[in-house]
């Protein structure tokens, strides 16, 4: 093969080789991700409707919802289908799609995680300035911006990703299509070295966007620690530390995967780490957040009394 253009489909790294195993890794993937679309769907619905959680911190929080029910959606069910049918191909062309789709999802989660720290920073740190730094037309406006800037850190990826000359196979390490891995089926060291710079830049932003968080969580347990009542300490903490949870756990797993030293690299490795991050993020977010947040609680206990009138 001499270059992408002669190669029709990709090999995907399959989780099991024996048929019980791949059954039962489907049946755990489908638990996973019904759960997912549950979490995240009940979450979407409460907020839209339930007038009384139309404030920016759940408007952020539907956002949030929205992605993982995304990024899920990007690599799951591609795993599911080859679990169930002992098949490990994906096109070419659907390979570009999930590299696309996944890197913008994945990408606009974690600028609109910074986004919900800035939201705490100032709900706490600066609750005076809370109507006029965070309105709504501010949420609107932000929250595109975390929308938009994935999408076109994705179409820069993708389209550099792909346009590299592909001779070393069609092989993929790994359960689904990820940069890293199509880099590795490169044999033009000058293109390779160009994505490797923009990954080199995205991880820059990245970082920059994980100081910001770091700030912000700082001075939020400053003043979190200064309130005199346990009740003001303990609501404050509750919306901060789920928060912090998912933060940790996506950028440590996806550091990991990404600059990690090959000395320590296999594909059984890479395989769990990547599932962490882009599997149990978007899995466990919706029991993080309604488990802890009372309004949530509540709003869901509203729409099911609801249902239950109407019918």
């Amino acid at each position: 093969m001499s270059n992408g253009s002669s190669i029709t489909e990709f090999l995907l790294l399959a989780f099991a080789d024996t048929r019980e195993l791949q059954l039962l890794h489907f049946w755990l993937f489908l638990g996973i991700y019904l759960a997912a679309l549950l979490g995240n769907g009940l979450i979407i619905t409460a907020i839209a409707c339930d007038h009384h959680l139309h404030t920016p911190m759940y408007f952020f929080l539907l956002n949030l919802s929205l992605l993982d029910l995304g990024s899920i959606s990007t690599t799951l069910p591609k795993a599911m289908d080859n679990s169930l049918w002992d098949n490990t191909h994906i096109s070419y062309l659907g390979c570009v799609a999930q590299l696309f789709f996944f890197a913008f999802l994945i990408t606009a989660e974690f600028y609109l995680l910074t986004i919900m720290s800035y939201d705490r920073y100032v709900a706490i740190c600066k609750p005076l300035h809370y109507g006029t730094l965070l309105g709504s037309r501010a949420c609107v406006h932000m929250a595109a911006a975390a929308w938009g800037t994935g999408l076109l850190i994705s179409l820069l990826h993708t389209a550099d990703t792909f346009s590299l000359p592909l001779c070393q196979g069609n092989t993929i390490d790994q359960f689904f299509c990820e940069i890293p891995q199509i880099l590795k089926l490169s044999c033009s060291d000058s293109d390779y070295l160009r994505e490797v710079g923009l990954l080199l830049i995205t991880l820059l932003l990245d970082f920059g966007c994980f100081m910001f968080i770091l700030f912000s969580y700082v001075q939020i347990f400053r003043v979190v620690l200064r309130i005199p009542s346990e009740q003001g300490r303990h609501k404050a903490f509750s919306t901060c530390l789920p928060h912090l949870a998912v933060i940790s756990l996506l950028i440590s797993t996806a550091m990991f995967a990404h600059l990690k030293p090959p000395s320590i690299s296999s594909p059984t490795l890479d395989l769990v780490v990547s599932f962490l991050y882009s599997v149990v993020p978007p899995a466990v977010n919706p029991l993080i957040y309604s488990m802890r947040n009372q309004e949530i609680r509540d709003a869901l206990r509203k729409l099911y009394e609801y249902t239950l009138f109407q019918h």
